[in-house]
């Protein structure tokens, strides 16, 4: 067993390495655009952290603490890498200055910053938030380095390209709209290449390399189990609920597993020490809370993936489950 990292500083870059092979197969399977987001977040974090620090008048030493670069790293792979420049920099706008710094800095955010970010750009740009890069296999057009910087900085596609054929829906978001049209999940799964053994044909090797990298922080006990496991096996018991109940409508929890961010969110988002419960106990009702809530507002809700929306909902609640169950020191009573 490996000793924990005990810094601020140690735990942000060991969360960050964890998330480079995603990153890498990520950019294979999907083109070098989502590198530059991430880098770009990057800079527009750390601009934006040393803004505040400086208008709060504190010293500039927390921009080496690796916050700010996990969340502009976590924002990044939350939005479509062929989003314009300026999707990005509101929504690492919203998640370092509104839910971070306005609330105190690290440490006093109630909610998670970088799904807070999200969260507003999905709610106030949802055409912009659609467009998602099809896989570099299922493309005859796939952009390179100068394609990609040309068009998230400036808005322009080579001549002839359109941007339907760069783009398509994600595999969630395919499984929630065709299954509104009347058919089910085996007809969707047949028809469209997007799918794979596991989930997404593609979105499976990077949720695999996310497992990965989300057992590598377990191994380096820098997050507990008890959040992944109770997230993940909550999404996965109410998939295999309905999916019993009716096959043709609801799929299969593997799917339901690699087809999203649950991976992401079980390991690198819901486990932010600051916004989740503090107990063991309480984090298993924490992270059930989470994967509950992700599956019904997949199944039901406005939202095909919905872990930001869960994550944040059950920051709100946070408070509480440690209310109820954080041990007490003897002769200590609830107020």
């Amino acid at each position: 067993m490996q000793a924990r990292p005990s810094s601020v500083q140690q735990i942000m870059l060991n969360v960050s390495l964890a998330l480079v092979p995603a990153i890498a197969v990520y950019a294979w399977l999907f083109g070098i655009a989502i590198v530059i987001n991430i880098l770009l977040a990057i800079i527009l974090a750390l601009g934006f952290e040393a803004l505040m620090l400086r208008l709060r008048g504190k010293a500039l030493t927390p921009l080496s603490d690796g916050s700010a670069i996990l969340t502009a790293v976590l924002l990044a792979l939350s939005l479509p890498p062929l989003a314009p420049w300026w999707l990005i920099a509101v929504g690492v706008l919203f998640a370092i200055v509104v839910a971070k710094h306005l609330y105190g800095g690290l440490g006093f955010n109630p909610f998670n910053p970088a799904m807070i970010g999200f969260a507003v750009l999905l709610i106030s740009f949802p055409l912009e938030m659609t467009q998602w890069p099809a896989s570099l296999a299922l493309t005859s057009q796939p952009l390179d380095l100068m394609a990609s910087l040309n068009l998230i900085f400036t808005g322009q596609l080579p001549a002839g390209m359109a941007i339907d054929t760069i783009s398509g829906a994600t595999p969630l978001d395919t499984m929630k709209t065709r299954l509104g049209l009347g058919e089910t999940v085996q007809q969707i799964r047949s028809q469209h290449l997007i799918f794979g053994n596991l989930g997404g044909a593609d979105w499976q090797w990077i949720n695999l390399t996310i497992l990965a990298g989300g057992l590598w922080l377990l191994w380096r006990r820098i997050i507990s189990w008890h959040i992944p496991v109770s997230l993940l096996g909550s999404l996965m018991l109410m998939a295999l609920i309905f999916n019993l109940i009716d096959p043709t409508r609801h799929a299969e929890p593997v799917f339901h597993l690699f087809s999203g961010a649950a991976i992401l969110g079980a390991f690198f988002i819901a486990t932010d020490p600051i916004t989740a419960a503090t107990s063991n106990r309480g984090k298993l009702w924490f992270g059930a809370g989470i994967g509950i809530l992700t599956y019904v507002i997949r199944s039901w809700g406005g939202y095909p993936d919905a872990i930001a929306f869960a994550v944040l909902l059950m920051n709100l609640a946070a408070p509480t489950i440690d209310y109820y169950t954080t041990p007490r020191a003897f002769g200590e009573g609830k107020s």
